[in-house]
């Protein structure tokens, strides 16, 4: 393996995360490959001061950045001889410095989407862990991408395992990967969720604790929502719309509850190519962080002494419409993502809070695309605008 690249200097937005705790065991595993220069949360300065004090001194970032300038600071006072920085604008600033090679995109949410472009915009890596990003501003992201600014690595397992089944077939270097008319569908799998063989009756009284007890993944609240209605699942048909340059009706969902193939590409002449392994996030992100090599990292390995079973369903759309709304948006395009992702957020919030019924998260967001003011290709400024209007409405469905 050429490691001529290495070590290569991490930022890592969002490290309070599910993911971003994940990354910072990849980097603190990785034989000094991979040396955190940054790392960014939004208010659990509790939590980062937790990790950062966990880590050998020698690799503790240079700089850290609070994006809530309200935020508790008193936690940063254990931390000497980094640099602190407060606010968005200091985040975006910092991502385009020369230090940095690699960024992790992994902050929850839209709020992702500025720090985003502005690491493309200085011609970085970007692992992409929020996929609100790609969901919201593809277009602006893509064309970027598409016009030699940066590049995008994913770090859904889903997309990693389609990046990972197309370079096996292309043999090729090359960063954006793309099978091109050879593709005839991709085939995004899910777990189903903590509701996959509950009732459309039985979905109506599900309650908060019932939809944070995920069978598979353990991740924050607001995607573990997403994971029981399949709107992460909507989510990640958009992003790979924009990722792999595919129509609608080139992506489909199977539910495979073992969670062991992360997805699949299907060709013309009838192959098909999946990715394998054990549902451990710390896998795609190792891979996107030291793309395109490999070396051994902290993830597990399947026991093939087990006996396994690998189990394939179609996805209900009457129960879960968040798929085939998901297809809608990708048909779409222009600011139809975004309307869909301001939407969801809010109407999540308000179900985490008692305040929205499970069901009517994913009617929300229904009802809020299709009486926005379409537009094919929006600019930040609009997209950011359509943003807070996508959330005003869909407060009118909170009681």
């Amino acid at each position: 393996m050429d490691e001529s690249s290495f070590p290569r200097r991490v930022a890592v937005l969002g490290s309070s995360g599910s993911i971003g705790q994940s990354a910072l065991e990849v980097i603190a595993q990785s034989e000094g490959r991979l040396l955190p220069v940054l790392c960014s949360v939004h208010r659990r300065t509790d939590i980062l001061a937790e990790q950062l004090l966990r880590m050998p001194p020698h690799t503790l970032p240079q700089w850290v950045v609070v994006t809530d300038e309200t935020a508790d600071r008193s936690p940063l006072k254990q931390l000497p001889g980094i640099e602190f920085f407060f606010g968005h604008d200091a985040l975006c600033e910092l991502v385009r410095r020369d230090e940095v090679d690699v960024v992790l995109s992994a902050i929850v949410g839209s709020a992702g989407l500025t720090s985003t472009l502005a690491a493309l915009e200085a011609n970085k890596t970007v692992a992409l862990a929020n996929k609100e990003s790609l969901v919201m501003g593809g277009a602006l992201l893509t064309s970027l991408t598409q016009s030699g600014k940066g590049r995008l690595i994913p770090v859904d397992s889903e997309h990693s395992a389609i990046m990972q089944a197309l370079r096996s077939w292309a043999m090729e270097d090359s960063t954006r990967i793309s099978g091109g008319c050879a593709i005839d569908k991709i085939i995004l799998t899910a777990s189903g969720g903590p509701f996959r063989t509950r009732s459309l009756a039985e979905l109506a009284n599900v309650t908060v604790e019932e939809a944070l007890a995920h069978p598979t993944w353990n991740m924050g609240k607001k995607i573990t929502i997403d994971s029981a209605t399949l709107m992460n699942k909507a989510l990640e048909i958009i992003e790979a719309g924009w990722f792999f340059a595919l129509p609608a009706h080139k992506i489909g969902v199977m539910i495979h509850p073992q969670s062991l193939i992360h997805s699949m590409v299907e060709f013309v002449d009838g192959s098909i190519i999946a990715q394998m392994s054990l549902p451990d996030m710390r896998l795609p992100i190792q891979l996107a962080l030291s793309f395109p090599h490999r070396f051994p990292g902290p993830s597990l390995k399947l026991d093939w002494q087990q006996m396994r079973t690998l189990d394939f369903y179609p996805p209900d759309f009457e129960r879960f419409p968040a798929i085939p709304l998901g297809l809608e948006v990708v048909a779409a395009g222009g600011t139809a993502g975004a309307v869909v992702n301001a939407a969801n957020e809010t109407a999540v919030t308000a179900f985490l809070h008692g305040r929205l019924p499970f069901q009517d998260i994913v009617e929300v967001c229904q009802s809020v695309l299709r009486h926005h003011h379409f537009e094919l290709r929006p600019t930040l400024e609009q997209l950011l605008r359509i943003d807070r209007w996508a959330r005003n409405e869909a407060k009118k469905w909170v009681r």
